[in-house]
């Protein structure tokens, strides 16, 4: 089905395929295949396409894929699975295809308000934050692990094979990085479905609830992880930090607030090479190696600061 006088695009001039073969694409679902349609490109999303689809059956979500994710440890029939589980433990958007051979996934659309990280800099909503995270990891188990030394390592393989750019000091780190992996096994908390990818645009407050989106990069992790990445990625500062943990855990821990704040490092260590396989691989137009650098640079500040010692020391603690 090629587009037709009953359809309305909008924001999808640049798209990476023709419109045409888009519209192919959405025809597969019969929710998305009905006229009148109306397409509206979203922003966001750095190895996929968004687009808010809205016919007669309602208004969805249509993620497709730029890429099959393989050089970033993306695992779509996972991200398919662990999207329809989060919509179980009531936190994601509802699933209602996924078309593997159309290298599409489609989800409902959340009404809502997008999160900045000046919203997670709010600590009644960092509150809610940590209650919307404990939903999803007390939901249904995901497919697949996430760990993010595991990732790192495998990053870091495909960058020093393919000849991608590594930031200078990159390889003095790693000796602390395992010094952080040996700290961190000494408590055994066992892992949750966890979403691992929460920056703020992942945020979708409708008022009443907060949800969770996005799941490329879901599998089973520390749930410290997942708060130490919410941290990070929006840039918070420590006493965000604290309050998320504590409002998470409903009491004040140490040793998970050092836990989450090491994880925090590693994921911007780590995710600084996801940066570096993009730079080298993707032809989108965007600036993966300043992204990535900015990361590094925070990680750079807390390898070299005066609280690694203090941290590992806190993170093997009993409470």
């Amino acid at each position: 089905m090629h587009p037709s006088a009953s359809d309305t695009w909008f924001g999808t001039s640049d798209l990476p395929w023709p419109q045409a073969a888009v519209a192919d694409r959405l025809a597969s679902v019969p929710e998305l295949a009905e006229l009148p349609r109306q397409v509206v490109r979203l922003s966001g999303g750095l190895t996929n396409v968004n687009l808010r689809v809205s016919t007669p059956a309602g208004s969805f979500v249509a993620r497709l894929y730029s890429s099959d994710g393989a050089l970033l440890a993306i695992d779509r029939d996972a991200e398919f699975h662990n999207s329809a589980a989060a919509a179980t433990a009531g936190v994601g958007a509802p699933v209602v295809a996924y078309r593997p051979g159309e290298a599409m996934l489609v989800v409902g659309f959340l009404p809502g308000r997008t999160y900045t990280a000046e919203d997670l800099a709010d600590h009644q909503n960092l509150t809610r934050v940590a209650r919307a995270c404990r939903q999803l990891h007390e939901g249904p188990r995901f497919q697949g692990d996430f760990d993010m030394f595991q990732i790192q390592s495998r990053y870091y393989a495909t960058v020093r094979e393919r000849g991608f750019r590594l930031p200078a000091r990159y390889d003095e780190f790693l000796p602390q990085v395992a010094r952080i992996r040996e700290a961190l096994k000494v408590q055994d908390v066992g892992t949750v479905p966890c979403n691992n990818d929460l920056l703020a645009g992942n945020f979708i407050d409708d008022g009443n609830k907060i949800w969770l989106i996005d799941y490329e990069y879901s599998g089973n992790n520390d749930a410290c992880f997942e708060l130490g990445n919410v941290w990070s990625e929006s840039t918070l500062g420590l006493n965000e930090l604290e309050h998320l943990v504590t409002a998470y855990y409903g009491r004040h821990l140490r040793n998970r607030i050092a836990r989450a704040r090491l994880l925090g490092l590693v994921s911007k260590y780590g995710w600084t090479l996801w940066a570096s396989i993009q730079d080298g691989s993707s032809t989108l137009d965007f600036d993966f190696w300043e992204w990535g650098m900015e990361k590094y640079d925070r990680a750079v500040s807390e390898f070299d600061g005066p609280h690694f010692e203090q941290l590992l020391d806190e993170a093997a603690r009993d409470d």
